[in-house]
């Protein structure tokens, strides 16, 4: 172990789209530990689409991010050092020490890993916040039946790739919005939808029509704007819609909704959520989740970014989509 480690900060907050020079690479002493306190080392960090709104100083469900501070974000890593009794050197362990090599933690967020089925790195998707997100907004939101139609954008991802599964094992038509072909591809092929839209097509409005041709009955909306737009247009009667994120503003730019009149004619519920705050039942989610990916019959894709430094373009990326399934950065 070295005597020293590396962390990003926040800089400066972005005026529109983010820039690397938003972020700040820092070089620190390890610091010692007090009694009740772990050292970790940090083997992977999570860079999610929510990450861009705490960088604003604007009125949100949480604080933002503070400047010159560490970025925030889930991580997985090992204990290096401990002065808890409840941990032990070598425990692997998932927190929020966000955009670092090195965290100091009482213990009161930090969660031991299993990681004999379980990849340590999955503990950040599709077993981890991700995946709860998808599990939460499907089955206490959307709420679909056998048969039904659900429509999930940003299909490939972390969230939409979970979502998608599990409503094709509810019996559901499962019908994905993606960017590009390679995406519609995967999320059909391996993933198992019955139908992907590109929307990089061209043709979004007629592409849904024809995967969609009894409506849809309940959508997990991760995008807004168009894409939302096209989604409402296809509403059933008293179709369910869990919001969970809009993505195509997330730079600032305007999320019209042109449909909204379906709101009423086609009596909808939507419903936006932030899974955080329903921790009662992270541990039901958690165990179903766990025991799928460990059985294999939960599939998921990474996109690993090497090295604490690369994490601010990769992150650039995300928001962008150019990632393919769960972004992650790996230090170890």
């Amino acid at each position: 172990m070295t005597s020293t480690y590396q962390r990003i900060v926040l800089a400066s907050r972005p005026q529109g789209q983010v820039a690397a020079d938003n972020f700040r690479l820092e070089t620190l002493a390890i610091p010692e530990i007090s009694e009740g306190e772990v050292l970790i080392r940090n083997h992977f960090l999570s860079l999610d689409p929510y990450m861009r709104g705490r960088m604003e100083d604007a009125k949100s469900y949480a604080a933002p991010q503070a400047i010159d501070e560490t970025m925030i974000g889930g991580t997985v890593g090992e204990v290096i050092v401990s002065k808890n009794p409840r941990f032990a050197v070598g425990d692997k362990v998932l927190g929020m020490l966000g955009w670092t090599e090195v965290g100091v933690s009482d213990g009161v967020l930090l969660r031991k890993l299993d990681t004999t089925h379980i990849p340590l790195s999955a503990y950040l998707g599709a077993v981890g916040m991700p995946g709860l997100t998808a599990w939460y907004g499907l089955t206490q939101i959307m709420q679909p039946k056998s048969g039904e139609t659900v429509v999930v954008s940003a299909a490939s991802g972390a969230v939409g790739s979970v979502v998608g599964q599990l409503a094709k094992q509810m019996g559901c038509r499962v019908v994905g919005i993606a960017g590009g072909a390679e995406k519609c591809a995967y999320v059909v092929k391996e993933l198992g939808f019955d139908a992907c839209v590109d929307y990089k097509a061209g043709q979004l409005h007629a592409d849904l029509t024809a995967a969609t041709p009894d409506g849809i009955d309940a959508v997990f909306e991760n995008v807004g704007g168009e894409i939302f737009d096209a989604s409402l247009a296809r509403m059933n009667p008293f179709g369910r819609i869990a919001l969970c994120g809009m993505i195509s503003g997330y730079n600032g730019e305007q999320i019209s909704i042109k449909n909204a009149r379906t709101f009423l004619t086609m009596r909808l519920t939507l419903r936006g959520f932030i899974v955080s705050e329903h921790m009662d039942l992270w541990p039901q989610g958690l165990q179903e989740l766990g025991a799928q990916v460990a059985s294999g019959k939960l599939k998921f894709r990474e996109s690993v970014a090497e090295g604490i430094d690369s994490a601010p373009e990769a992150f650039i990326g995300l928001l962008k989509g150019k990632n393919f399934g769960k972004q992650l950065v790996k230090l170890i």
